[in-house]
């Protein structure tokens, strides 16, 4: 699933070997033109060979998907190019990681072909409190009973969005010149799962709703 930090570990991976990245767009390498599209592939692993890096395929369902049922040119050429793509994957000595948050949607052969196959699951309560405990530089002033625990079991973010709303309310808090406290949290939490489209409850926030609504009302008339 998304968030739960793949693009952390390839980057952590890269700086370990202290290799380059080249992080692969690719919108930016498919082309409408035929023939363009295996140019650009030469191209990049060209590139890649001469500087030792790594390439980093983000989101690559969207070209290593299963097959398509060939109806029409344009279909049996877009089947031509992954298998080229392929090709060159085969050939280069180099490291390529590939990325995905649909691995249900690869096309098996394409899966047969990878080295290590390596699963990042959405985080548990447990390891969503522990990404809470550990989140914050130690200079940052926390409450004594910031309610982590309230946090990780009520409200199920992968990392990505538990970084963002910690950052948000550590923000917020430094705005009104105090602690990080529980509520800040949660106004945070809020407004990051409502990015998704999903309406949080006032009732989900327990025994801290009322505090919660305090800081959102805060929040609309310093806004007007």
């Amino acid at each position: 699933p998304p968030g739960t930090g793949k693009t952390m570990a390839v980057e952590v991976i890269a700086n370990d070997l202290g290799l380059d990245l080249f992080k692969i767009d690719l919108s930016q390498v498919v082309s409408k033109y035929i023939g363009e599209t295996e140019k650009s592939i030469d191209r990049l692993f060209l590139e890649a060979r001469a500087g030792n890096a790594i390439l980093f395929f983000d989101e690559c369902d969207a070209l290593f998907g299963k097959r398509t049922t060939v109806q029409d040119a344009h279909d049996r050429y877009a089947n031509i190019e992954v298998a080229y793509l392929l090709q060159k994957l085969d050939e280069h000595e180099g490291l390529s990681i590939l990325a995905t948050n649909l691995r249900q949607n690869l096309d098996v052969a394409f899966t047969r072909r990878l080295g290590f196959i390596v699963d990042f699951p959405f985080p548990d309560e447990d390891s969503r409190r522990r990404l809470w405990e550990s989140i914050w530089p130690p200079k940052v002033p926390r409450s004594q009973d910031l309610d982590l625990g309230f946090l990780a079991a009520n409200f199920k973010v992968p990392g990505g969005a538990v970084k963002n709303i910690a950052v948000a309310a550590a923000f917020l808090a430094a705005e009104q010149g105090g602690e990080l406290k529980t509520e800040h949290l949660l106004w945070a939490a809020r407004r990051e799962i409502e990015k998704s489209g999903r309406r949080v409850a006032g009732s989900e926030f327990g025994p801290y709703a009322a505090r919660v609504e305090a800081l959102a009302r805060a929040g609309d008339r310093h806004a007007a």
